[in-house]
């Protein structure tokens, strides 16, 4: 049905090059015209139910996330109403700022420092937020806004041409897009779900090696410890302190980010599950670098871990010719000779070393083990040969896991870029959805099961040994 969508007859000129034309019969208003601010405040505490603007999304705001704030506070707050648009206006040229525009569905109140909108006369709150939505991530709300931080204001924009259909196009509009939005929405949940279901594939593989090595007859003993339970025979039960030679904690301040920072600082957001995302961190200055470093530089085969935050517990090893530095909640330990970095590393990211942080988690909204805890972790190791091992099993038997995972979020990158595309195309009329909105076809959502989890899996093991075959 997308696919058979086609412009319309006539256009005109909208005034605005990021809009470019639109059709001949939609009606062109300056912005005050189709929106108007909303002034309402919350003197003497009128609602009590606080929201938030969260990745494109306005959500009532868990109780605990409102601990150590002043009730009295939230008389500064602004009353906003089902129907009513919020716009985050500040640092308008931060990417990491995207998705401004959210749509309140439930009433309560909100921080001033957001701006609320309320839509006019011959207006749908959802075209609204569609249209908003669209200059937002078209990127042409950044010629908006003022000042050092580029703060956004109704004043700024409020002549700004809105081309606007008739209400019951925009109805059709709204409708079309719920429907095409739902169903990309459900391919993505639908691939997500097959990437959690790797995952967990990927972490037994993970937690079997590094607690029963790759012998499965061998003998076993009791460790000592209950939460590690049995181990190999010729295994032998460390504290982390003996197996590093150094556990370095970060330092208690927060690093000056620049764009033309040199060095990624790597906070709990740059790691997963044995892999450092230093393409997405954040940089630091050459001269904050060497600070941040003093107690240690990171190198090669040092491992990264995170102790505080929604993230904690989660290792990974500095890949090589990075020079990076740890962040905020994060540590840095550098293990001895004697051991796999490796294989240590595998082990923090392990159940048995988790549950051994879970035991002494301080804090609910911010979760963080004690450093002197992490230094007595206990871990069951072989010898060092076996660790390498090990590790390389781990690295065979993961990978066409990797490769389908890698392949899952490429396509759902593809996804949501297509659905931006689309949004775009269809709220500035592009593209006519009328006929299309009145033969909406009702869908279920497709069902994930193991088998199609095996078949995209010996999908990577076909695409390995054609890769094999190239080279």
């Amino acid at each position: 049905m997308i696919a058979d969508l086609r412009p319309y007859a006539e256009y005109k000129e909208s005034g605005l090059p990021w809009l470019g034309k639109v059709p001949s019969h939609w009606e062109n208003r300056p912005a005050f015209g189709a929106f108007v601010p909303n002034r309402e405040r919350n003197h003497g505490m009128k609602e009590k139910t606080v929201l938030s603007l969260s990745y494109g999304r306005i959500v009532i705001k868990p109780a605990e996330k409102l601990h150590g704030l002043v009730p009295e506070s939230f008389e500064t707050y602004q009353i906003v109403n089902p129907g009513d648009i919020v716009l985050r206006t500040t640092d308008l040229q931060n990417d990491h700022t995207s998705l401004r525009v959210g749509m309140v569905r439930d009433r309560g109140i909100i921080t001033s420092a957001y701006l609320a909108l309320r839509v006019n006369t011959g207006v749908s709150p959802d075209f609204g937020f569609q249209f908003l939505n669209v200059w937002d991530m078209s990127k042409a709300i950044y010629g908006y806004g003022s000042g050092l931080r580029q703060g956004l204001d109704f004043s700024h924009f409020k002549r700004m041409p809105v081309a606007l259909p008739p209400p019951a196009e925009q109805a059709a509009i709204v409708r079309f897009l719920d429907w095409a939005n739902g169903r990309l929405e459900r391919a993505i949940r639908a691939k997500r779900k097959v990437i959690a279901l790797l995952n967990e594939q990927k972490q037994a593989i993970i937690h079997r090696a590094v607690t029963r090595g790759l012998d499965p007859s061998v003998p076993l003993k009791p460790s000592g410890i209950p939460w590690l339970g049995d181990i190999p025979q010729h295994w032998r039960v460390w504290r982390l302190k003996f197996v590093a030679l150094n556990i370095v904690d970060c330092l208690h301040a927060t690093p000056r980010y620049s764009d033309a920072g040199t060095h990624p600082a790597i906070r709990t957001a740059d790691i997963v599950a044995g892999v450092v995302l230093v393409d997405q961190a954040k940089k630091v200055s050459s001269r904050d670098y060497a600070r941040w470093t003093t107690r240690l530089q990171p190198q090669e085969g040092d491992i990264l871990y995170s102790r505080e935050g929604e993230r904690f517990g989660i290792a990974a090893c500095v890949p090589a010719a990075a020079q990076l530095c740890i962040s905020q909640r994060m540590m840095v330990f550098r293990i001895a000779t004697e051991h796999c970095s490796k294989f240590v590393m595998w082990l923090l990211n392990s159940r048995s070393t988790y549950g051994q942080a879970l035991q002494d988690v301080m804090g609910a909204t911010a979760p963080h083990v004690n450093i002197s805890t992490i230094r007595n972790y206990y871990l069951a190791l072989p010898p060092k040969r076996e660790q390498e091992a090990v590790v390389e099993r781990i690295g065979a038997e993961t990978h066409p896991i990797e490769v389908v995972i890698d392949r899952l979020e490429r396509e759902i990158d593809l996804l949501r870029e297509y659905r931006t595309r689309l949004v775009a195309d269809v709220v500035t009329g592009k593209l006519d959805v009328r006929e299309a909105a009145t033969r909406l076809p009702d869908e279920v959502a497709p069902d994930i099961s193991a088998e199609v989890v095996g078949e995209m899996l010996n999908d990577a093991g076909n695409l390995d040994e054609v890769d094999a075959e190239e080279t």
